[in-house]
């Protein structure tokens, strides 16, 4: 009540949408000058190495990279949050570079002695993991250059 007059506020909930804009271009000049790219837009089932096919045009995109530099060879480098235990993250990061790494092989040609997959847990956060904010940020894949 304010006054003479009601003030309502309505609150419609939502499902989040987010879009991730990829682009290979923008990683190569990040490769060139910080011989690293986070790639975001790459999903897996929850707990699983799954790539969900919403992560295609990412995953594309990547495969454009390597196409475009044929001498260019990268650690596709797999991150968790910490939750969970930490044996448990470390194993399941693992997998889902390998993911990435068998997509970008078996689906768009890229040569396996190229890639390397490495999973590193939650070891390496970009942001803190005490909000979903900070937990989604480092749930990611990066392209590390050899």
């Amino acid at each position: 009540i304010n006054g003479n007059r009601y003030d309502m506020v309505i609150v419609e909930q939502e499902a989040m949408t987010q879009e991730v804009v990829a682009n290979a271009e923008a990683w190569k000049g990040d490769l060139a000058s910080a011989g690293h790219v986070a790639i975001y837009g790459i999903t897996f089932d929850t707990d699983k190495a799954v790539i969900r096919p919403e992560s295609e045009p990412v995953i594309g995109e990547m495969a454009k990279l390597m196409g475009a530099d044929p001498a260019l060879s990268v650690f596709i480098v797999g991150h968790t949050d910490n939750t969970g235990r930490y044996e448990h993250n470390l194993q399941l990061s693992q997998e889902r570079a390998r993911s990435v790494v068998a997509a970008l092989v078996s689906k768009h040609g890229v040569a396996a002695s190229r890639l390397t997959g490495v999973g590193v847990g939650p070891v390496a956060p970009v942001a803190s993991n005490d909000s979903e904010d900070g937990r989604a940020k480092n749930r990611r894949v990066e392209l590390v250059k050899k």
